[in-house]
């Protein structure tokens, strides 16, 4: 799993959160990009979801942005 952001983002802060307390207690975790610090390598990153953010993918699938659905989430843990 991972999560697209920025800093000073109060949105990805709060997907951070809801992140960790979802995937903690499944012994999971997820990793973090920060759109802005990637742009200079991979500008595409920041072109498709810089202005999206926090965007969460799942498997390399946008599962979603703006905020995490919890209830999906768990639900597409699970599968």
């Amino acid at each position: 799993m991972l999560l697209l952001g920025r800093a000073g983002c109060p949105a990805c802060a709060a997907a951070r959160d809801v992140l960790t307390e979802v995937l903690a207690p499944l012994g999971l975790a997820f990793a973090e990009v920060d759109v802005d610090e990637v742009a200079a390598r991979d500008p595409e990153l920041r072109e498709e979801f810089g202005d999206r953010v926090p965007v969460v993918l799942l498997n390399g699938v946008e599962h979603s942005y703006g905020g995490v659905d919890v209830d999906r989430l768990r639900a597409d843990l699970a599968m």
